[in-house]
């Protein structure tokens, strides 16, 4: 399989759970005006494609392994920046 393929499926995974992250904060304060992190939002898609990438080629060649690794990934890395960074993805 086409390893650009493969590491689209994981930025298209990561770009998934950005969205539902984006949501999720507006739904909870929908009149607070916040500001999103463009350079956080930016290194965690690209990290995101990366680990779908790994996932995808050396695990299993298969799409919707990247595609889920992608998403994990990316809500794996927010956990981590959050603890470890004590920074905020929304400022």
């Amino acid at each position: 399989m086409n390893p650009l393929y493969i590491f689209i499926a994981g930025l298209l995974g990561g770009l998934i759970r950005g969205l539902i992250g984006i949501a999720k904060n507006i739904k909870k304060s929908p009149t607070k005006k916040k500001k999103l992190r463009k350079d956080y939002l930016l290194v965690s898609l690209l990290t995101s494609g990366g680990i779908g990438l790994l996932v995808g080629l050396f695990i299993i060649d298969d799409l919707k392994f990247a595609l889920l690794a992608g998403y994990a990934g990316t809500d794996f890395l927010e956990s981590l920046f959050k603890i470890k960074m004590g920074k905020k993805i929304w400022e």
